[in-house]
């Protein structure tokens, strides 16, 4: 269940000198997602798949604890009735990733992943 690397990208200083916001993103099984954010407010309210993520320290890798999908997803992860479990898990660091797709799409995305991950909240 474990995930590689977390990948943070800065963007080149423009001309007047200022620097542009770090983005950071994660590769979740052959998927490409914005993250991993500890606040969901750094989520944006698209339709797509959330992936909860936990880790035990700054220098562990990222295990999968859930997956899901939602019209909304900042929304979603807000109001979710499954935290307590993702709580629950033991790790010390729980944060969230992104993967936006359309309806279809989202779909089959979360079902790949919840195969792929086996994650222990939530149900196929």
């Amino acid at each position: 269940r474990g995930l590689g690397d977390v990948y943070k990208r800065q963007a080149r200083a423009n001309r007047n000198g200022q620097t542009h916001e770090v983005n950071m993103s994660i590769n979740i099984g052959s998927y490409h997602a914005e993250g991993p954010f500890g606040n969901e407010n750094n989520l944006q309210a698209r339709s797509g798949v959330y992936v909860i993520l936990g880790r035990h320290g700054a220098a562990s890798t990222w295990n999968v604890i859930d997956v899901g999908e939602s019209q909304n997803i900042r929304e979603r992860v807000s109001n979710h009735n499954r935290a307590p479990c993702w709580r629950g898990q033991g790790h010390a660091q729980l944060s969230v990733a992104a993967i936006y797709a359309d309806a279809h799409n989202r779909m089959l995305i979360e079902r790949q992943l919840r195969v792929q991950f086996n994650p222990p909240c939530g149900l196929i």
